[in-house]
């Protein structure tokens, strides 16, 4: 049985030198999630000394305009003169067919970006889902909804990927594969026989991003599975999960399985918090595989309230120094100049307003509005907290559900609480940084959450994160770096704002060294050059399991039998 996951022997780190990454999302190129800036930065901390080379493959979505962003055609290597341009294989069911790609690359920071080229990708109009504008073209196509093709997409990157590499003679040490979009691949590289040969000093890594239901990829038509993804029958049958095909369990018999923080990976195969995926930890519990854990990290440089230009904001500051901190309540002016009106904000129009009240301590909210994120119980912690005291402004920026929106929007618009709340329905990168900077108390009431980035986010623009206690946050460190609760109910959370506003009114210093303490938890523990160790040493275990000689495929076999 293939355990992958711990090693105390791993390969010496010099021996990893050529690194491909796959992903579906990087950076400010595409994004809807933290996977965009883990996979960039990640990516650019491997590639930051020169010593090892680091290639990144995604698609071209159809909103990214390549040579605006920097891009160039890939050149055919045989035929210099000419773009490169080859097929792969997607086949359906009882239909043998082919899809063809182009290419184009870029650098970033020393990291080699690949762009893949298809039709199918270019149609897209948003990474994982159907946007308005697919709706309102197509009825069918409702906006929020998963592409209907996403196992198909899936597949063509993966097949994309490895012809790629073959094509330019390309010998990764580390493939590195980014969630159930990417985990195909450490099987098709050990099953199929025309890349079993050419990858065999080759190893997998799967990071899982996000564990929960609906993130695996899975596919229930077992057939469409075999014909476009491969890979043999009993690889398909020996790893369903709910009767479907999980990519994520496919994956950890050829391949180092980790996710993005410690306590994540313990509660998926620890706890019955793993039914919230469908049981997959303890799946892989049975079969022996444990899961590795490896907190996200973040780039401060990225983030720095002292970069006005890079992040966006209209005053530079830092969190660090207590006259650093002025240029962050002009940034709070600033943004409730403009939320007192009724104007767009950087494009967003503002649902409900917001009192020029700068002396009042502003709690904010930014991501997706779900039940993961735990919109359900922010809303009835704050009516609580709202109908109790009028000494706090609420704002929040992002988008989902729409029962969802339509709740806040009723927030906003109660009489008795205008002036106190502000929603703001969309997303916008820079306005984002705007938030994080005006904020006082940044709110993470997630249902579970596998690392968590905004909260380093909100952390390094002084911005002091109200969490859950939950997976990656508990790297927040109650009344040391923030606030945590434990309990996932509105009277929790109501509680913990509560003492979070008692600090602020009453214990202003308490504030301040937290903020201090945050930003240089950051600098010690958490920037990308330490965390990157903790990739490469798992890097040379998945090389370990190459040169042990185990056999992935008899443990597939094993499984379906």
């Amino acid at each position: 049985m293939v355990t992958g996951n711990r090693n105390e022997t791993a390969q010496p780190l010099e021996s990893v030198r050529s690194i491909w990454m796959l992903t579906r999302e990087y950076g400010r190129l595409a994004g809807a999630g933290g996977v965009k800036d883990v996979a960039m930065q990640l990516a650019r901390a491997l590639a930051g000394d020169g010593s090892r080379s680091v290639s990144v493959v995604m698609p071209r979505y159809g909103f990214m305009d390549p040579q605006a962003l920097g891009f160039s055609r890939l050149a055919d290597p045989v035929a210099p003169s000419l773009p490169l341009s080859y097929e792969v294989d997607l086949n359906y069911i009882h239909s043998e067919r082919r899809e063809r790609l182009g290419v184009w690359s870029a650098d970033d920071d020393g990291v080699i970006l690949y762009l893949l080229e298809a039709d199918r990708f270019s149609e897209k109009t948003a990474v994982y889902t159907y946007s308005s504008a697919d709706e309102q073209a197509l009825p069918q196509y409702q906006a929020g909804a998963g592409h209907d093709d996403y196992f198909a997409m899936n597949v063509l990157l993966q097949k994309g990927a490895l012809a790629l590499m073959q094509i330019l003679s390309v010998h990764p040490d580390i493939i590195h594969c980014h969630d159930g979009h990417t985990a195909l691949l450490p099987a098709m590289i050990r099953e199929q026989g025309g890349l079993r040969h050419y990858f065999r000093t080759s190893a997998a890594v799967v990071t899982i991003h996000n564990a929960g239901i609906g993130y695996h990829q899975e596919v229930a038509d077992l057939s469409f599975a075999h014909a476009s993804a491969g890979l043999p029958w009993r690889v398909i049958m020996g790893n369903r999960l709910a009767d479907s095909f999980d990519p994520l369990l496919a994956a950890a018999s050829y391949a180092v399985v980790n996710t993005v923080s410690e306590q994540y990976a313990r509660e998926l195969q620890e706890s019955d918090d793993d039914h919230l995926t469908g049981w997959l930890g303890h799946t892989l519990a049975e079969r022996g595989v444990v899961l590795q854990g490896i907190t996200n990290g973040i780039d401060p440089a990225e983030f720095s309230p002292q970069d006005a230009i890079k992040t966006g904001i209209p005053f530079p500051f830092s969190p660090l120094t207590d006259t650093g901190l002025q240029g962050k309540r002009l940034c709070k002016e600033d943004l409730l100049r403009e939320l007192s009106g009724d104007l767009p904000v950087d494009g967003i129009m503002p649902v409900g307003f917001l009192h020029f009240r700068p002396e009042l301590p502003l709690l904010s909210f930014i991501g997706r509005i779900t039940e993961q994120k735990g919109i359900g119980v922010l809303l009835a912690s704050l009516r609580l907290l709202l109908a109790e005291r009028a000494d706090f402004q609420f704002l929040l920026l992002g988008s989902g559900g729409q029962d969802e929106e339509q709740d806040l929007a009723r927030l906003a618009h109660k009489e008795e609480y205008q002036g106190r709340v502000c929603i703001l329905k969309g997303f916008h990168p820079a306005l984002a940084n705007r938030v994080y900077a005006a904020g006082d108390f940044f709110l993470i009431p997630s249902r579970y959450e596998p690392c968590g980035l905004t909260d380093f986010i909100a952390q390094l623009f002084g911005n002091l994160p109200i969490v859950h206690r939950v997976g990656g946050l508990v790297k927040v460190e109650d009344e040391v770096t923030g606030f945590s609760y434990i309990q996932h109910s509105p009277a929790a959370l109501r509680a913990v704002m509560e003492r979070a506003l008692r600090w602020y009114h009453h214990h202003p210093e308490k504030i301040r060294d937290m903020q201090r303490q945050a930003v240089q938890r950051i600098h010690e523990q958490y920037s990308w050059d330490k965390v990157m160790q903790q990739y490469l040493h798992l890097y040379g275990q998945a090389q370990d399991n190459i040169h042990i000689g185990s056999n992935p495929s008899n443990t597939a076999k094993e499984i379906s039998q």
